[in-house]
């Protein structure tokens, strides 16, 4: 494709012109992200830009990548790569208010369907809160640390301090294994049995702990390990 510029456009069919017109919906991936970037470089269209990211990373990239290696794409740079990874965190947190919207727990299966997709391509290990009322129906879904799991990091205070703030009955733990090999650690299965300790004392039970791997996941209540 040649290394048009947006203003050579007809005013009528450029991507924001028909974002407001058709809806979102209607533009491809690369006019969504031309949107986003707002203008190319001397060499390349914004349209061009976002096809090259696209074509070159594919879709996941925008995900699953730093602040610094989007900003390291020549065109991109640090300002347009802090409001591409807002839109990107907008829209997961957008899409986890929906999907928990009057969601019911009932098998450990559900809690991968919630946040397995999304979960299994985090470059870092998240650990992930749900929280649940008394008809274990997801309240809110939140992530309370990065990084590997620790007793130094997973600390029972920030779990149980939000779960009493959103009047959770009960909670599920998940994190992720970035490795793709959900097949627990001892560190993991420790800092289980100490939240599990906690949730007994402050009246909150710890239902599960769902690890996620690439496409898979374990429950460590399902391998009676707490």
């Amino acid at each position: 494709m040649s290394n048009f510029r947006i203003r050579d456009i007809p005013h009528d069919e450029r991507p924001r012109e028909r974002l407001i017109k058709f809806g979102p919906e209607s533009l491809s991936n690369a006019e969504l992200l031309a949107i986003l970037l707002r203008t190319g470089t001397k060499d390349f269209s914004a349209i061009n830009l976002a096809q090259n990211i696209i074509s070159k990373n594919g879709l996941d990239f925008l995900s699953n990548c730093t602040i610094e290696e989007l900003s390291s794409i020549k065109g991109v740079g640090l300002a347009k790569a802090a409001q591409i990874k807002a839109a990107i965190e907008l829209g997961k947190r957008l899409r986890g208010l929906r999907n928990s919207n009057k969601i019911k727990i009932t098998s450990p299966k559900d809690v991968f369907n919630l946040i397995g997709e999304d979960m299994r391509y985090l470059k870092r290990e998240f650990l992930r809160v749900i929280f649940l009322n008394t008809k274990n129906i997801v309240i809110d879904i939140k992530d309370i640390s990065i990084g590997s799991l620790n007793s130094s990091i997973v600390h029972p205070r920030e779990v149980f301090s939000e779960a009493i703030r959103r009047s959770s009955s009960s909670i599920i733990i998940c994190h992720n294994h970035p490795s793709g090999d959900p097949e627990p650690s001892m560190e993991d299965i420790n800092i289980t049995k100490r939240l599990f300790e906690v949730g007994k004392l402050v009246g909150i039970e710890l239902l599960d702990h769902i690890i996620i791997g690439d496409g898979c996941y374990i429950s460590l209540k399902e391998k009676n390990l707490f």
